[in-house]
C-alpha cells in the first residue's frame, strides 16, 4: 500500500532513533497521523541499515492518546524525575549488581592467599575433556 501525500511533518533525533510525525491525508481527505521510529543498526563488516516501526492514529482516537500518553509521561517523571539514569547515556552508571552493597560478601576472594600468592595465581585451569 503506497503512503498517502505527507502534508506536515516533524523530525524529532534521539541518538540512533530518529522519530517521524507525518500528518497525512486519507482517500475522503480527512487527516490522521503517523509516528514511525527508525532505529539504526551496524552490522559487523561496517555497513548500517534501518528497523522502522510505524504507529498510525486517526482523530477519533486523538483524545484518549493525548490523555493516556500524558498520565504515563507524567508517571515516570513523578516517579523517576527528568534525569536519565542509563549505562548509555552515562559513563559511570553502575546497575544495582554490579557492585555488591556494603555487607554483601562474594564468593570471589581477591585477597592474597596465607602464603602470599595473589588471587589471580591461585585459580586452575580446567580442560572441558578433564570433565
Amino acid at each position: 500500500m503506497m503512503e498517502k501525500e505527507e502534508i506536515y511533518s516533524k523530525v524529532l533525533r534521539a541518538g540512533r532513533r530518529t522519530y517521524f510525525f507525518d500528518v497525512r491525508a486519507t482517500k475522503a481527505g480527512d487527516y490522521y497521523l503517523t509516528i514511525t521510529e527508525s532505529k539504526k543498526f551496524t552490522n559487523d563488516d561496517g555497513s548500517f541499515h534501518y528497523k522502522k516501526h510505524k504507529i498510525y492514529l486517526y482523530k477519533e482516537d486523538f483524545n484518549e492518546f493525548n490523555t493516556i500518553l500524558k498520565e504515563m509521561t507524567d508517571y515516570v517523571i513523578t516517579e523517576k524525575g527528568n534525569e536519565v539514569i542509563s549505562d548509555r547515556h552515562q559513563k559511570d552508571f553502575k546497575k544495582e549488581y554490579d557492585t555488591p552493597a556494603p555487607n554483601e560478601t562474594t564468593s570471589e576472594t581477591t585477597e592474597p592467599a596465607q602464603d602470599g600468592t595473589p588471587a589471580e595465581s591461585r585459580f586452575t585451569d580446567i580442560d572441558f575433556d578433564d570433565i
